[in-house]
């Protein structure tokens, strides 16, 4: 199987969906460049009507995206950085979020707003929050953060493909990822996660770019005899909770893992559902790996010491086992 990088099947993804429905277009600042390059390559193919570059206002163009998914098209809209986002909010919360409903369903909203999320590259706090967990707060909005190569391009086409508003975060810190992608057409559902790494100890659930750090303290884990399960959720907003509480079941011990702020955080969300509906099966309590309660850092160090680390999610897990 060929082994692509995750912004080639970003690419991909959206290149064989504009090829696949002639109402998909793309719209952002500076697509048609492809400033990002998962968006690079595809003005030249689908010109000036389905490849818009919009001026410096993410309101303005969050809103144009829901008015061209009312009218009938399917927009993505390329906001570049998760902090952007929030210049977007009032149209993607009472708008996007709320438009099917309030009309009863008579209209659709099949429209995906894509952007970068997270730390990773040194780039200060305006551009390296996650955002994923204020987003999960909205009714009716999916929120999908992928790990691999594979996921992105399986979960961004059936994202382009849902008839209901999709925020698709990219983590900043995987697009040189490498990873095994079909050729062959595929789509993966949203809302189920996938077992990433088997176990039979402890269930560590993480989802994005933090699902590299569980893998690694899962195998300094193992080392010591610990066998710790790690559950992708890949998708936060409907996310898996059978899969999460079956694996619980097994283990008896939880640990989530979240690379967001600490209160309210998508972690915070696991974990209740964990407490609430799996606590006969607990062995312990339940841990939580966030990010330290501050503004991301500039320095390279700095924000390695605010992110969840390796050491930080094998100190949780030995919790435990006290």
């Amino acid at each position: 199987m060929p082994r692509k990088t995750y912004i080639q099947a970003i690419q991909e993804a959206l290149a064989e969906e504009m090829r696949r429905d002639e109402r998909v277009l793309l719209m952002g600042e500076d697509v048609r460049l492809g400033v990002f390059a998962g968006t690079r390559g595809l003005h030249a193919e689908f010109g000036d009507r389905r490849v818009i570059d919009t001026p410096i206002s993410e309101l303005a163009v969050a809103g144009a995206g829901v008015g061209a998914a009312a009218t009938g098209l399917r927009p993505v809209v390329d906001l570049m950085f998760g902090t952007f986002l929030y210049l977007a909010f009032d149209q993607i919360a009472n708008q996007a979020g709320a438009m099917r409903y309030m009309f009863g369903g008579q209209a659709t909203l099949p429209l995906v707003y894509m952007t970068q999320n997270g730390a990773g590259s040194s780039a200060g706090h305006h551009h390296s929050q996650s955002v994923h967990q204020f987003f999960m707060n909205m009714p009716l909005i999916k929120v999908v953060l992928p790990s691999t190569p594979y996921d992105v391009k399986g979960l961004l086409k059936a994202a382009i493909r849902d008839d209901n508003p999709v925020v698709f975060l990219n983590s900043l810190a995987l697009g040189g990822k490498r990873g095994e992608v079909p050729d062959e057409e595929y789509t993966i559902p949203l809302g189920v996660a996938d077992v990433k790494r088997a176990g039979a100890d402890v269930t560590i659930c993480t989802v994005g770019a933090t699902v590299y750090t569980s893998l690694a303290a899962a195998e300094e884990l193992a080392k010591e005899g610990i066998s710790a399960e790690v559950i992708d959720l890949r998708t936060l907003s409907p996310w898996d909770k059978d899969a999460v509480l079956a694996s619980v079941k097994k283990t008896g011990r939880f640990v989530a893992v979240d690379e967001s702020f600490p209160t309210c955080s998508a972690a915070s969300e696991w974990a209740a559902t964990v407490a609430e509906h799996a606590f006969g099966d607990l062995k312990a309590a339940v841990q939580r790996v966030n990010n330290e309660d501050v503004p991301m850092p500039f320095s390279p160090k700095l924000e390695k010491a605010v992110l969840p680390t390796t050491e930080k999610i094998v100190a949780a897990v030995k919790r435990t086992f006290a």
